[in-house]
């Protein structure tokens, strides 16, 4: 359940609400917020004492007070926003209010720290028997909110947590079908998904070579988003990772990484919150959404090194180890998206440790050849605070993931990880193409700011920026 956002216009319809919120830059801004004169002199000194954020609390209401300074870029304020949002948010919850009002005059602002203030209330608690019932359920703000569509925004973002967080017995590959066919429910979202009959037809050796191994058949769904005031006549098509668990395959994961390897499915989440939120918010633009999803096991005939696999476009690949599952499986999404002839695919996915070692938690991994698209897609991580780091491209990364013995093999050397895995993946598309490494930012192990333990969501905002500000410009 997502805090309801609420609009006001006068000061007096939320001066009774039970916590008030209040960002300004300096002195003369908060004037401009409140005639209270008794509040300047204590803003004055919580501003020379360098003081960020400030609170009075009385019987029925805490006030707090957030001082965002001067100097710093239009980017770092707006993320500066959402962090400070995540501590205000605590101070809050300590009080027990349960709705609360931003007094901001600057609407940017605003929807930046409401971001950060819903993405900190986000819980998961379903299997929890006593669970705390405190929540953030109304916020007040002066922001046009349908017209900004921040509320199916952060709603498909709670989406994708929601999918991530859920345990492998609870979302199979058919279980994870069955929760994209409920997009098609009161949206213009259609769903298409295939079974394992339909998958062999169609020949995706990739999918169903990391399927050997598991009891559970795989499914191949297609989301289509297709308004009549669509400005793209060529759809956009993003295909997402739907390995729902990871054991490594016959190549077995190690204890220390298991436990949290029901987020491997992190790309189908983040793609499928995207389209939820875009055909929400009804943006004009033509989008498609693929999503092959199995699970990794060691069981039955898994595949073993040595294996050769013929992929959906005929390409034949040599598996050199099993637990590079997630490129098999995207390689038939991608030669599959080809049919549709795209103007952009994009692949989102939990590829790679080599990205999470590169860069930790705290950027999205990205690299292509859609150069263009590139400098708009690393834009929108600077306006969304979800951040890309672009790895380079270059053929001769290419060269490491050719096999002796088929076209390809499924891993390169011991080094640059993240970029031939991308490099893997650019063979089996003819289009522009771009791919997102989420590996360190997907599942966090300790809340950080506004992103939980557990599922982020990571890649739901910044995907639908990008959109908005490429595609859509």
């Amino acid at each position: 359940m997502i805090a309801k956002l609420k609009n006001y216009s006068e000061f007096s319809e939320i001066s009774n609400t039970e916590s008030l919120v209040y960002i300004y830059k300096n002195i003369d801004e908060f004037k401009s917020l409140s005639d209270d004169e008794k509040l300047y002199k204590f803003i004055e000194s919580q501003i020379d004492r360098k003081k960020d954020i400030s609170y009075l609390k009385s019987i029925d209401q805490v006030q707090v007070f957030v001082h965002i300074g001067e100097g710093d870029s239009r980017v770092d304020v707006l993320e500066k926003l959402r962090r400070k949002a995540a501590e205000v948010h605590e101070l809050i919850k300590s009080s027990g209010a349960e709705n609360s009002a931003i007094i901001c005059d600057n609407n940017e602002y605003q929807i930046a720290f409401v971001e950060g203030l819903v993405l900190k209330n986000y819980t998961f608690n379903k299997y929890i028997s006593e669970t705390d019932k405190w929540f953030l359920k109304e916020i007040n703000v002066r922001f046009n909110n349908e017209e900004s569509g921040l509320s199916d925004i952060l709603s498909a973002v709670y989406w994708s947590r929601d999918l991530v967080n859920e345990p492998p017995s609870h979302l199979t590959a058919r279980n994870l079908s069955d929760r994209l066919e409920t997009l098609s429910e009161n949206s213009e979202i259609e769903v298409e998904v295939f079974g394992k009959s339909k998958i062999e037809a169609l020949k995706m050796g990739g999918l169903l070579g990391v399927n050997m191994g598991s009891v559970q058949e795989p499914t191949f769904n297609i989301l289509t988003y297709k308004p009549k005031n669509a400005r793209n006549k060529k759809p956009i098509v993003l295909v997402g990772k739907g390995v729902v668990y990871d054991t490594g395959g016959i190549n077995l994961k190690p204890t220390g990484y298991l436990e949290t390897m029901k987020s491997d499915m992190s790309g189908s989440a983040v793609v499928s919150g995207l389209i939820k939120a875009i055909a929400a918010n009804k943006l004009p633009v033509y989008m498609i959404v693929l999503i092959p999803a199995t699970d990794n096991r060691p069981g039955k005939d898994a595949i073993v090194p040595g294996d050769i696999l013929t992929m959906y476009n005929g390409k034949t690949v040599e598996v050199i180890n099993t637990d590079a599952e997630g490129r098999l499986i995207l390689a038939d999404g991608l030669a599959f998206a080809d049919k549709f002839d795209p103007e952009l695919v994009l692949s989102v996915a939990t590829l790679t440790g080599a990205a999470q070692a590169a860069f930790g938690t705290k950027v999205i991994a990205a690299m292509g050849n859609a150069d263009e698209k590139m400098k708009d897609l690393i834009s929108a991580g600077f306006e969304t605070g979800e951040r890309v780091a672009e790895l380079p491209f270059w053929d001769d990364y290419g060269d490491e993931v050719k096999s002796k013995i088929a076209d390809l093999k499924n891993l390169g050397g011991k080094t640059a990880g993240a970029i031939t895995a991308g490099k893997f993946l650019e063979n089996f598309t003819k289009s522009p193409y771009l791919h997102l490494d989420i590996a360190g930012v997907s599942f966090m192990d300790s809340d950080d700011h506004y992103r939980p333990a557990g599922g982020t969501g990571s890649g739901v905002r910044l995907l639908y920026k990008f959109i908005e500000n490429s595609i859509l410009k």
